[in-house]
C-alpha cells in the first residue's frame, strides 16, 4: 500500500470515528471490534483462506513424495507435534 493510499485510509477512518463519536452504542461496538482486531493481529495461528489452502496443497505434495509424518500408536497429538519440532 502506498503512502497516499495509507493516508487516505487513515483520514477516512478518523472521519468515520468522528461521525459516530456522539453515539455511545456505536462507540462501544467500535471499541469491541478494535480489541478483536488487536487480538487477531497477535494470534500467530490465524491465517487467510489462501494461506490455509496453500498449506493443504503443500501437505498433499509432501505426502505424495512420501514425506508425510505418522502419529505413533498410543501417541497423543501434543507429543507428536513436539517430536516433529513444533514448540507448544
Amino acid at each position: 500500500m502506498t503512502a497516499v493510499q495509507l493516508n487516505a485510509m487513515n483520514t477516512e477512518l478518523w472521519q468515520s470515528i468522528g461521525a459516530i463519536a456522539d453515539r455511545e452504542s456505536l462507540m462501544k461496538r467500535l471499541t469491541r471490534y478494535a480489541k478483536k482486531l488487536v487480538r487477531e493481529k497477535n494470534d500467530p495461528t490465524l491465517m487467510t483462506k489462501e494461506e490455509f489452502f496453500a498449506k493443504i496443497e503443500l501437505a498433499e505434495q509432501q505426502a505424495a513424495r512420501g514425506e508425510g509424518k505418522e502419529i505413533l500408536p498410543g501417541e497423543d497429538l501434543t507429543t507428536f507435534l513436539r517430536r516433529n519440532g513444533y514448540d507448544i
